[in-house]
């Protein structure tokens, strides 16, 4: 008898997860991926897993919940947070990656699991058997109307939005200086001051620039990802509490700047810089235009612009259980961020649950809740149980955690959530209720 195998469709990060996970416990997956024959607009590599709205993967503090969810996916063996620790690049306390060596490792080691065959093809259906699609938010035209067939309704959308990359060697770092926030970590990130002067002359121009159409659909921009020219538009003052906030960026015996314009490195080789927050939707030139009024970045080569693109997300608490099962077709599970979590990590933690529950099912098991202490249990949770009218793409965060039973300080409160989130992780994996029925 031929043993079952499971199609996961899409090999971004909860795809890839996914994959791995399933070839760990013994079961032949079929990743199918389009990127080799179709790129989406916002793709350029061949690669797995390619990064594209930042370098950063998230804090890696376990004073905040996207770095427990990352000890948790150590924990559970994730092969996609090892090959991010494999290839970090410093960022202060935040876990970032050489986006190219990342995607080239991953890919590397997913294409080296012999239960894991590769389909380089565009999924324009959902197939027959066991399926985890995990797409993305980048998902063709043809899977979307497959997955508006199976639901039964249009799925949601917001428009999303990728920052450029400028060559390092173009920085004028006579202007320009390396140091990171209130000093934590290494001093990494790059520093384009302006004084209120220069921030008024340039916030004129940049509320009047071009900015491309959005075509085919109203745009709904989702706030995780604001355009900073959106921002701009919500008042004069909006970017300087946002990517522009000068405070902590302070030179020592100098007055504070107006506002600092921050560049997080985008290789190993720091020979690329993302400029943090700044994603957009402004035309290639008039991107050109703007961001060369910054101080430092006169003379600016842009190895990519900024780009904007539709993201899509399913009504998760419409159509999706706690194990990211489609409740109408329980043999077919949404992953990664078309299931509706927010967040590179986010969608990880939701391909490794998927794939454990797939593993269990082929298995003629019941399914497994990881706990709601946990980060991974806890977005599950909000995803099937918030209100339907109401739902939106979320990221990991304290509020989603179960109350403490004691009152305790605010700074208290995050170590003993922590604690807490592993501790119910570490006992899953003790108690091997993660492999057997």
């Amino acid at each position: 008898m031929t043993s079952p195998f499971v199609t996961v469709i899409g090999a971004g990060l909860a795809g890839v997860e996914a994959a791995y996970q399933l070839a760990r416990r013994g079961i032949r997956v079929r990743l199918v991926e389009m990127k080799k024959i179709k790129k989406s607009p916002a793709h350029m590599l061949d690669g797995f897993a390619e990064l594209v709205c930042s370098n950063s993967l998230g804090s890696d503090s376990l004073q905040n919940a996207n770095g427990i969810l990352k000890e948790e996916l150590r924990l559970l063996g994730s092969i996609v947070i090892k090959i991010a620790d494999e290839v970090r690049v410093p960022a202060g306390s935040a876990l970032a990656v050489d986006r190219l060596g990342f995607s080239e490792r991953l890919t590397a080691a997913i294409r080296s699991e012999p239960l894991i065959e590769i389909i380089d093809a565009e999924a324009t259906s959902i197939p027959d058997g066991h399926v985890i699609i995990a797409t993305g938010p980048l998902t063709s035209d043809a899977m979307f109307e497959a997955l508006q067939k199976l639901t039964g309704e249009d799925t949601l959308y917001f428009y999303d939005a990728a920052a450029p990359i400028v060559e390092f060697d173009s920085i004028d770092m006579s202007k320009a200086y390396f140091k990171s926030r209130y000093d934590k970590g290494e001093a990494t990130y790059i520093n384009c001051p302006m004084t209120k002067a220069e921030y008024d002359m340039w916030y004129d121009e940049l509320v009047k620039a071009e900015c491309v159409e959005a075509k085919e659909f109203e745009l709904k921009v989702f706030e995780g990802c604001m355009p900073f020219e959106e921002m701009a538009k919500r008042g004069r003052e909006t970017l300087l509490y946002g990517p522009m906030k000068p405070v902590g960026l302070e030179i020592a015996h100098e007055k504070r700047s107006h506002a600092v314009v921050q560049l997080r490195r985008d290789n190993a080789a720091a020979t690329l810089y993302n400029i943090v927050g700044f994603q957009t939707h402004l035309t290639f030139p008039e991107q050109r235009r703007i961001l060369r009024m910054i101080p430092g970045l006169e003379n600016a080569r842009f190895a990519r612009y900024g780009v904007m693109h539709r993201n899509s997300f399913l009504n998760a608490p419409k159509i999706l259980d706690r194990y990211y099962r489609v409740k109408t077709t329980p043999r077919i599970y949404i992953a990664g961020q078309l299931s509706g979590v927010e967040g590179y990590v986010e969608s990880v933690g939701s391909g490794l649950a998927a794939a454990l529950n797939m593993a269990r099912q082929i298995r003629g098991w019941d399914p497994i809740a990881f706990p709601d202490e946990s980060v991974i249990g806890a977005l599950a949770r909000y995803l099937a149980n918030t209100a339907i009218s109401d739902f939106q793409p979320m990221n990991a965060n304290f509020g989603l955690f179960p109350p403490l039973e004691t009152r305790t300080q605010r700074q208290q409160r995050k170590t003993i959530y922590g604690e807490r989130a592993l501790a119910a992780i570490r006992q899953m994996i003790g108690d091997g209720i993660l492999d057997k029925p």
